[in-house]
């Protein structure tokens, strides 16, 4: 009878060990205390925004999920208002 000769220590080539260890984000608004995004702020609002103009998830922002519901709000009334582009192709009105 065969054993499994393979073995999991850290000498092997084949075991990937973390090299780093993640630090977690803390939410930006929980620690200036914002009870209220304004949708005028367009500089703040421009920071959670992607090159696409999506808008960043929590995992990448760092946002807590009750800021990042009132983050989405605010960005959504602002490209209501044309306060914010909806995609690039309304950034500058070139609308090809």
């Amino acid at each position: 009878m065969t054993t499994n000769t393979k073995t999991f220590s850290n000498n092997k080539t084949g075991y990937k060990k973390n090299r780093y260890m993640g630090r977690r984000k803390v939410c930006s608004f929980c620690i200036e205390n914002i009870n209220y995004i304004d949708y005028k702020k367009i500089e703040l609002l421009k920071n959670y925004i992607t090159d696409r103009y999506m808008i960043e998830s929590r995992r990448r922002s760092g946002v807590c999920a009750k800021h990042q519901r009132l983050l989405a709000k605010a960005i959504k009334r602002a490209r209501n208002l044309a306060l914010l582009p909806i995609s690039p192709n309304h950034r500058l009105g070139s609308y090809k």
